[in-house]
């Protein structure tokens, strides 16, 4: 079975692939939005996980998640197809950074306040059509039983402009429906081990769970720290989880969200 299931995924990443090189510059952003949404859901099914959702992401919302797994960008992808922010190192990664350019990856060079206004601009012009931009403020990963500190910098592209910031919580359970580690990608744990722990078990559920946007136009109170803060709030409590016990500071400089160390071709 796990055979069966690993040489799945190989074919089904290199259709990713290919379909990224041959038929992506063809397609308009909402064309390409539906081919990343199948080939996420896809992607979930081959693994053995079910995709289950409570609230509904909102269109040009700034979506802030708290970070698991690199399944992460996919269990969001097929809910809401997003472009993620990714640290700039990425884009210079052999195949990685060209499949990463190629899939609405909003690259931040971190410690540049210039670029961080550049970035925070492109960021206002994708949520300005309608599309979310999916972020990951701790800045790192979890074993899912905890969320850290959130990077408030990051919401500030959200703030300037007057769009909504959406919680997104996400948690991984069992067979039983018990929270699971079996998908965490943590610590010194590779990426081949990480999918081991995944197809070491028959079906997995990954939920993901929506709070209601909040507003971030002149009327509201909320300063990017507080919208931190309350966004960070509601995921604990979507999801059952914990506070992390270190908190970090916050830099003033816009930080970077976590983004898995692979990245999975994905058209």
């Amino acid at each position: 079975m796990r055979g069966w299931r690993s040489l799945r995924l190989g074919m089904h990443i290199v259709q990713g692939a290919l379909t990224i090189a041959l038929i992506y510059r063809f397609c308009s952003e909402v064309q390409q939005d539906r081919l990343r949404q199948r080939w996420s859901r896809r992607l979930l099914a081959m693994l053995g996980i079910k995709l289950s959702h409570e609230g509904q992401p909102q269109p040009g919302a700034l979506l802030v998640a708290n970070h698991i797994s690199w399944l992460d960008i996919y269990v969001i992808n097929a809910i809401a197809p997003s472009a993620f922010v990714s640290k700039a190192e990425v884009r210079g990664w052999p195949l990685i950074g060209w499949l990463a350019a190629r899939n609405s990856t909003i690259f931040l060079q971190r410690g540049s306040r210039g670029h961080a206004r550049i970035v925070n601009k492109e960021i206002n012009g994708v949520l300005g059509m309608g599309r979310n931009v999916a972020v990951f403020p701790e800045g790192t990963t979890t074993d899912g039983s905890q969320v850290l500190h959130f990077h408030a910098a990051l919401l500030q592209p959200a703030v300037s402009a007057g769009r909504p910031v959406q919680a997104l919580a996400i948690s991984y359970l069992d067979g039983e429906g018990r929270p699971t580690a079996a998908p965490a990608y943590d610590g010194d744990l590779s990426l081949g081990a990480c999918l081991a722990n995944i197809l070491a078990h028959r079906s997995l559920t990954a939920r993901l769970c929506a709070a209601e946007p909040m507003a971030t136009d002149a009327e509201t109170a909320l300063n990017r720290r507080e919208l931190a803060q309350t966004a960070r709030a509601d995921i604990i409590r979507m999801a059952g989880l914990t506070a992390g016990e270190t908190e970090m500071e916050e830099t003033e400089a816009a930080s970077l969200p976590g983004e898995p160390r692979a990245v999975v071709a994905q058209p």
